[in-house]
């Protein structure tokens, strides 16, 4: 497995790049999501092998199986996302679990001669038989029950996360009330060392045949090695009708009792003999002893699979940075002139810049120019010559002056009163005001200074 991500072959909204599993129907494949606003999201899609994707018995099952998995809903299932069609072929998208199958590591355990642990066997176990049930009683959108039985239970379709949750996968020859298409006469599905013995015969399965194919697989991880295996496929079928199970302790030691009781009666022939539900199972495993947590369960994958986690994981990181997850058709960006006028950045800034502060800021420069027009008025009349007096409190301007200016005021018996003198402008039809000094500025508009005074008085004497 390369480090390096490859070109992708491109599905609608998914780029699909390397295989990581493959079964006897589809290829599973890691592939990345690209949605709208940047959105990716890491997946898994199954693809079914070409030879079969113009069979429409295959097809029809394949379509059953996101059908049914997407009524599904547990922690212990493999979720279905999405069902793609392109170019004559199929592809069920379903999220995407760091971790190997349940076969995979057994493989690995022994070849290097690392048995799998009681506890740990019966961990994984219990949650996989928490994930059938589910899916046992998983209904329609009506309600009804669907009477799903998943028919291919075996280590293969059981992926151990990471995390230490087991999920039950692949219900591509799943049956259910209702369904697209029917099975041919005689034509055995699922993988032979694991079918029970009604299902060997063509009798209708039940929920207790998922629960005969759990106890196989459980048998198989404690003793280590597999139940019915033979030289050949008719040898493993008669093995199967034959019923004759040897208990797991005599091909591994350290089994409680109580646990080995659980196995043999879910590896009853006759399926009223065996647990009527997997859930039941489940919990008869927890009452003989103690379960492996899902942090002991992650552990024992780390130790086995480490090196392949790792290299999957630089698989993932490369596909996740590699700039070949654009889409089919990717957006044209826009010139300069075309972009629209707002991002999330530039949105923030126009909020830090309110028009409120502007408002506020003119309105003081405009207070400031009255008291400044002001000053610099009464400070031209002080400068000519004239008598004095301080005018009465009735007729001192609005407008603040200087202090020098209550100094030199004239009396105001030499003079009647002055009109007030207010922030606002003289109307049009006043008389001009006196020469000002440089023009201000446009904006704030700063009002004239009054204008002028009757003949005689001190502020405005004679030439």
């Amino acid at each position: 497995m390369s480090a390096a991500a490859p070109t992708p072959l491109l599905v609608g909204r998914y780029a699909i790049f390397d295989r990581i599993a493959a079964g006897g129907m589809a290829a599973v494949h890691i592939a990345r999501l690209a949605g709208e606003g940047g959105f990716a999201r890491t997946v898994a899609v199954k693809r079914l092998h070409p030879q079969f994707a113009l069979d429409p018995e295959f097809v029809a099952m394949f379509l059953d199986e996101a059908r049914l998995a997407a009524r599904i809903r547990h922690p212990n299932v493999v979720a279905t996302v999405d069902i793609v069609t392109a170019d004559g072929e199929l592809f069920l998208v379903m999220e995407y679990v760091e971790g190997e199958s349940l076969s995979t590591l057994l493989r690995i355990g022994r070849e290097r001669s690392l048995p799998v642990s009681v506890g740990v066997a019966a961990g994984v176990l219990a949650q996989a038989l928490q994930g059938l049930h589910a899916a046992h009683e998983a209904r329609s959108d009506l309600g009804e029950p669907l009477d799903l039985v998943h028919r291919d239970v075996s280590p293969q379709n059981m992926l151990v996360g990471t995390d230490g949750v087991v999920r039950v996968l692949d219900f591509g020859v799943a049956k259910a009330l209702g369904k697209l298409h029917t099975t041919r006469e005689g034509q055995l599905k699922g993988k032979l060392g694991y079918l029970a013995p009604e299902q060997v015969m063509g009798h209708p399965v039940t929920r207790r045949s998922d629960v005969f194919a759990a106890a196989v697989v459980l048998w198989e991880a404690l003793a280590g090695h597999r139940l019915f295996s033979a030289e050949s496929e008719g040898n493993v079928l008669r093995r199967i009708m034959d019923g004759v199970v040897e208990p797991p302790s005599k091909h591994a030691a350290g089994i409680p009792p109580a646990l080995e009781a659980v196995v043999m009666r879910g590896l009853a022939r006759e399926p009223a003999d065996r647990f009527d539900t997997a859930l039941a199972m489940a919990e008869a495993m927890e009452a003989a002893m103690p379960l492996a947590t899902t942090r002991a369960v992650g552990q024992w994958l780390r130790e086995l699979a480490g090196d392949r986690l790792d290299a999957r994981a630089r698989l993932v990181a490369a596909i996740e940075s590699s700039s070949a997850l654009a889409p089919r058709e990717a957006p044209t960006l826009l010139d300069e002139g075309e972009r629209p006028p707002h991002t999330s950045v530039s949105v923030a800034a126009d909020r830090e810049k309110s028009p409120l502060p502007r408002r506020a800021s003119w309105a003081w420069v405009a207070v400031g120019g009255i008291a400044l027009g002001g000053g610099i008025a009464t400070a031209a009349v002080l400068a000519r010559p004239g008598p004095r007096s301080a005018p009465s409190a009735s007729s001192a301007p609005a407008v603040p002056a200087p202090p020098i200016a209550e100094e030199a005021a004239p009396s105001p018996s030499l003079a009647p009163p002055l009109p007030q003198v207010s922030a606002s402008p003289p109307p049009a039809s006043a008389s001009a005001p006196v020469a000002r000094p440089a023009p201000r500025p446009a904006r704030p508009r700063t009002p004239p200074a009054p204008g002028p005074a009757p003949t005689g008085t001190g502020l405005y004497g004679r030439e």
